[in-house]
């Protein structure tokens, strides 16, 4: 903190060897902090001996034509001069405290060395002379465009105060030149463009010295001179150099008397002090002491005075030879001035020889720049066509390849071909011998399996087999008994609380068979599971509103003759359930979700309840539930409030809520079904309703729909929209993986010759089995090889039916 305060008290005045310039600046200075306890800090620029030329009382001359003695003692001479100047400086500033900084030699120019200061002191204030910009032995710019410099390059906590003749300047810039104006607004001077250059006096006396520098005119200047002349200024130089060096060693003697008075001084203040202490005697013998030193100083006086004369006469002598020499050079300039017509005919002869050439120069660029730019084209038409080659040699070499690895898939797909016929005629086989197992054995229909042929079927229950697993279905998984696939459905206790119970389902699950109800093949007792038939579109729920509508079920949608073939069939099987003997049997669930769909999308009823007493109100409650799965089949929603609504205010509004998946659908089936679902969800106690007379109606609705098919009106097959067969077309049997029953995603080829899903043939494999899951039999290997031609195929299946669908 006290090192800031200091710094901060300091105000650095930049001076020069101009003593009345720094008198006046350092007044100013003084005046401005003159309540302030301050120091002053002179930084003072002496006159430095220049490396290029040497300041005498001749003038400047060359350094080359000093010799190194008289270059120390010029050097002494300086030294002297400033140190007398810098302490007048301080004697000036009385009894505030002063400290000096001396800045001798410098290589660089004086502005850049100030700002290079300001930044290493850390100056807060300076005040600069004018002046001081601009040093002799300085080869810089001007003052103004010096103070202009440092003022833009200081740093922002620098105060700096510009002085020109004791009073305080602003720098202001305009129309590209640096001003100085007062306080009053009025130019005190302004930075000139360009500097006036000037020629050495001794270069002048002695052209001899100067032959290198003037070596363009070297040949004007021989004609001028004779050798007489030569000789005799040569002559003239050693006397005035001689003189040069007795003006020397005289500004030696004054520095020496300037001393020799300051020594006089002081013995003088002796003297009166002892004075008052020495007797009588004692002043007489120092006062004839002091009387023989002035006898002594008026005789080196008279000789001085004797030298001085002496001295004018040779100044007076160098004076006269000089103004010859000038006269004898303003002979030779009007000599040269009388040559100058004859010089400038020749240089008007030069410079238009030199516009012929210069217009020669400037057609032949022409010409050449025509031909670079035709250089240019036809290079940039060569790269364009290397290019090109280059880019038809690629081209070329794709179509080849493209060409081999098309043969190559053609000769794949055919070789797949084979093995696809060879598989198709195999499954016929298959699918034969197992019907004919089922119709001579019919008691596999609802045989007992062992816990080991479903733990085996089922893979020790794999995730992978699991179909489903929570709501209603404990556990489901999908496998395959006797080369046949089965849904195996595992019973929790809370489904069935005992042995009895499981048993009793069994059996009445063994006595219902009907096409549109869903068939036991068997059971399992020790597990308590019971093997269904497999469908293969799942349950209804899933394809109208489940969240997995991105799922290959749900690619397409079901069309609205589907829709209505389902609705046909689920009354078909409810009526079997009603009409059954010796007593109705009531489904008591029926929503979407016990609805299965096979690979036709043919509909089949589940998950019946075990009918322990059935009266009119169970019936009803079907009832109602079938009319709930109409509207619901019609909506594609999982809530019907919304078309009740709709068809009570206004029918033909009913078109607003229709599913946009089933296609458009005819707007007077529609409404007819809409009004079979509210008259089903409407049905009071006293209403006679039953199914058989709902079956009738809903026969009505499917012929109607089936003549409007026939009559061209729409295309369906299997249940789904054919506007455009390819796209909508479900996938080729092979395109499914035989465990998983889903399209494949990244298909091998197993030992067996069938290909499967990747991590599904990996799962069986690493579950310790070593068959196949086709044939049963044993697998030579279990390398796994990608099936990338099969792969490809679905791939372009799936984008073609998902451009179908957008």
């Amino acid at each position: 903190m006290a090192i800031v305060m200091e710094r901060n008290n300091k105000v650095y005045v930049a001076i020069n060897s101009d003593i009345h310039d720094g008198f006046l600046t350092l007044q100013w200075a003084l005046k401005r902090w003159n309540s302030h306890s301050i120091t002053i800090v002179i930084l003072y620029a002496s006159n430095n001996i220049c490396k290029d030329y040497v300041i005498t009382p001749m003038g400047k001359l060359p350094r080359g034509s000093v010799n190194e003695e008289k270059l120390k003692d010029l050097e002494k001479l300086e030294e002297a001069k400033n140190q007398k100047i810098l302490w007048r400086y301080k004697v000036f500033c009385g009894n505030v405290k002063v400290e000096a900084i001396k800045i001798e030699r410098y290589d660089e120019s004086i502005q850049k060395f100030m700002v290079d200061l300001i930044y290493g002191l850390k100056i807060n204030k300076l005040v600069m002379s004018l002046t001081f910009m601009k040093p002799s032995s300085w080869k810089s710019r001007s003052a103004i465009s010096g103070s202009f410099f440092v003022h833009r390059q200081k740093p922002e906590y620098c105060e700096l105060f510009i002085i020109c003749g004791g009073k305080l300047v602003f720098l202001r810039e305009g129309n590209n030149e640096g001003l100085i104006e007062d306080d009053q607004g009025i130019m005190v001077a302004k930075s000139r463009s360009m500097r006036q250059s000037s020629r050495d006096l001794v270069i002048k006396m002695f052209p001899e010295n100067s032959s290198k520098l003037l070596k363009n005119q070297s040949d004007l200047s021989s004609s001028s001179t004779t050798n007489v002349e030569f000789d005799q200024w040569e002559k003239y130089k050693k006397e005035i150099d001689n003189y040069m060096c007795q003006l020397l060693s005289s500004n030696f003697e004054e520095i020496d008397d300037f001393v020799a008075d300051e020594i006089l001084h002081k013995n003088i203040i002796t003297e009166l002090v002892m004075a008052e202490i020495m007797t009588m005697q004692e002043k007489k013998e120092a006062l004839r002491i002091k009387f023989l030193e002035i006898k002594e100083a008026i005789q080196l006086s008279r000789e001085e005075a004797k030298s001085h004369v002496e001295g004018q006469t040779k100044a007076q002598w160098a004076i006269t030879l000089c103004t010859r020499r000038a006269e004898e050079i303003d002979g030779c300039i009007n000599d040269e001035l009388a040559r100058k017509p004859d010089l400038k005919r020749e240089l008007d002869t030069t410079k238009d020889e030199l516009s012929e050439l210069h217009t020669e120069v400037e057609v032949t660029k022409s010409k050449l720049s025509s031909i670079l730019e035709l250089q240019h084209e036809l290079s940039i038409k060569m790269q364009l066509s290397s290019v090109a080659r280059s880019h038809a040699e690629v081209q070329l070499e794709k179509v080849l390849k493209q060409r081999m690895d098309t043969v190559k898939e053609i000769e794949e797909f055919g070789r797949q071909r084979d093995v696809l016929r060879r598989r198709i005629t195999f499954c016929r086989e298959k699918d034969a011998i197992g019907n004919a197992s089922m119709l001579i054995e019919p008691r596999l229909e609802y045989k007992e399996f062992s816990a080991a042929e479903i733990r085996t079927a089922t893979d020790g229950f794999s995730n992978l087999m699991r179909l489903k697993s929570g709501g209603d279905w404990t556990d489901v998984y999908k496998a395959k008994l006797h080369h046949t696939s089965v849904a195996i459905k595992l019973y929790s206790s809370a489904d069935v609380d005992s042995e009895d119970t499981f048993q009793a389902k069994v059996k009445f699950l063994s006595h219902m068979r009907h096409p549109h109800m869903l068939s036991m093949i068997g059971y399992c007792s020790e597990l308590r599971c019971i093997v269904f038939e497999y469908m293969n579109n799942g349950c209804l729920r899933d394809i109208l509103f489940s969240g997995t509508r991105g799922s290959k079920r749900r690619n397409y949608g079901l069309n609205w003759q589907a829709r209505i073939c389902i609705v046909a069939t689920v009354c078909t099987g409810l009526c079997f359930l009603h009409q059954a003997k010796p007593r109705p049997v009531a489904h008591g669930n029926l929503n979407p979700s016990k609805i299965l769909l096979d690979r036709n999308n043919m509909a089949k009823i589940y998950d019946v309840r075990i009918p322990l007493s059935c009266d009119k109100s169970d019936l009803r409650s079907d009832i109602r539930a079938y009319g709930n799965l109409v509207l619901q089949i019609l909506t594609g929603r999982n809530w019907a409030g919304l078309v009740e609504e709709v068809i009570m205010m206004d029918q033909s509004k009913l078109i607003e809520v229709l599913d946009p998946m089933a296609g458009e659908w005819p707007l007077d089936i529609a409404l007819e079904l809409g009004r079979i679902g509210i008259k089903c969800l409407s049905i009071h106690e006293d209403q006679e309703l039953n199914m058989t007379n709902l079956a009738r109606e809903i026969e009505k609705v499917k012929k109607l729909a089936d003549e409007i098919v026939a009559n061209g009106e729409c295309v369906v097959a299997n249940g789904r929209n054919l506007d455009d067969h390819e796209d909508s077309t479900e996938f080729p049997n092979f395109f499914l993986c035989p465990i998983l029953q889903e399209v494949m995603k990244n298909p091998h080829v197993a030992a067996d010759g069938f290909s499967y899903e990747l991590e599904a043939i990996e799962e069986w494999l690493k579950n310790g089995r070593d068959t196949s899951p086709m044939t049963n039999l044993r697998l030579k290997n279990n390398l796994l090889t990608p099936n990338h031609s099969l792969r490809a195929l679905i791939q372009d299946s799936q984008k073609k039916q998902s451009t179908s669908t957008r």
